[in-house]
């Protein structure tokens, strides 16, 4: 068996909801040891949130399910001054902190970055927030929908008619915990250079515009103001959402010869001579007209036949699948993209997750453990840092932890 990437990491944990778990999460896949630091008794905000009220109820929300196996669970009140004592004890042992809270929250607590760069000069410090650490909007809340729309996100999503429109999961949210994740790995191995600490600043706005390709640099470059164009491709045609005779299919015929090999295999071969069609230019002009055509000869298959026949004969095309659908699919089973954990409780019930989308060694990256219940780690995380049984009680009366 591989040996995970971040084996011998350890990250302190203290986000909540979805972006900063997230990050931690995809460095738990691949083997860093990740605790969880929550507050006692209430824990990540995530504990409550899904679509299963019972689950939420009892602090095993399927938003915090989702993002956190393979985690420690440590209760701290970082309000009382043994709680800060024990995160500082725990930050000289650890390789990386994790935080999403808005900027100047940490400093507030007394354990800023100063203090905790002054513990550990090696530590890689990440804050993930709406705006970042600088600038005119580092105050002020954020949350997905918010970056969506102050991103242009929505301004280009949807038809003229529907935009501005929403995309229908928190894309930006795990952007920014994508980007931290790949930043602070980028952050080890540097100090694995020169043995220097690092300190991350994640925006999640930022992160967003990043991920937004044409949409920005048709602008940036060209000064072309983007719009909404539903389900078609700015950059090609024909390239979007076909009708077929049972569904959807998105084909992406960008080159000369794949809209050549189209047109023969849906018996519309004539379409490559029509000269609305001709030059790759044209065919974005006229791509209404040639969307028209194009499905006529895809009425006569249903969606699964030509995703067969289109692809095997280098056609980009597939299906638009249902989320259930997409998550049955052969081809992420044999992937091992999903796994089945034991329930963090032990009740009769398996918990699906998804792993990493990256393999290793041609190794699908699995969190080794379930979402830890909250506090389940406390006692022992503790032993760890040299607490004995007394003084862990003595927190623990005192409301430390």
């Amino acid at each position: 068996m591989t040996t995970p990437l971040l084996e011998g990491v350890r990250v302190l944990d203290l986000t909540n909801v979805l972006a900063g778990p997230f990050a931690g999460y995809q460095l738990a896949l691949h083997g860093a040891d990740v605790i969880k630091v929550e507050i006692p008794e209430s824990g990540d905000l995530a504990r409550q949130l899904g679509a299963d009220r019972a689950l939420g109820e009892e602090l095993l929300g399927a938003s915090f399910l989702a993002q956190n196996a393979g985690k420690r669970s440590l209760t701290l009140n970082l309000k009382d001054p043994d709680g800060r004592a024990a995160l500082l004890r725990a930050v000289r042992e650890a390789d990386v902190l994790l935080e999403n809270f808005r900027p100047g929250v940490m400093d507030r607590l007394g354990v800023g970055r100063k203090t905790l760069s002054a513990e550990n000069p090696r530590l890689v410090y990440c804050a993930i927030s709406g705006f970042g650490q600088t600038g005119p909007l580092r105050d002020r809340p954020a949350y997905d929908q918010i970056i969506q729309g102050l991103s242009g996100m929505m301004s280009v999503t949807g038809t003229p008619g529907t935009a501005p429109l929403r995309a229908g999961f928190p894309v930006a949210d795990t952007l920014g915990g994508m980007a931290a994740a790949y930043a602070v790995a980028a952050a080890l191995v540097r100090r694995g250079r020169t043995g220097e600490g690092a300190f991350v600043d994640v925006s999640m706005l930022e992160s967003a515009l990043t991920a937004m390709g044409w949409v920005t640099s048709n602008y940036l470059i060209s000064g072309r103001v983007p719009e909404p164009m539903g389900n078609e491709n700015f950059t090609a045609a024909p390239s979007g959402t076909f009708r077929t005779a049972d569904g959807h299919l998105n084909i992406a015929a960008n080159r000369q010869q794949q809209f050549t090999t189209l047109c023969r295999l849906i018996g519309r071969e004539e379409l490559t001579t029509d000269p609305r069609f001709a030059h790759p230019a044209d065919r974005k002009t006229h791509r209404d007209a040639l969307r028209d055509a194009i499905e006529e000869g895809l009425a006569a298959r249903p969606a699964a036949q030509w995703e067969e026949i289109l692809s095997d004969a280098g056609v980009p095309a597939a299906r638009v699948l249902s989320v259930p659908d997409a998550l049955g699919l052969d081809h992420l089973a044999a992937r091992g993209f999903v796994h089945d954990l034991p329930f963090p409780d032990g009740r009769e019930r398996s918990l699906h997750v998804l792993g990493s989308p990256v393999r290793v060694d041609d190794e699908p990256a699995a969190a080794p453990s379930p979402p830890p219940l909250l506090g389940e780690h406390t006692d022992t995380v503790l032993a760890e840092l040299g607490y004995t049984p007394v003084e862990i009680a003595a927190l623990r009366e005192g409301g430390a932890v």
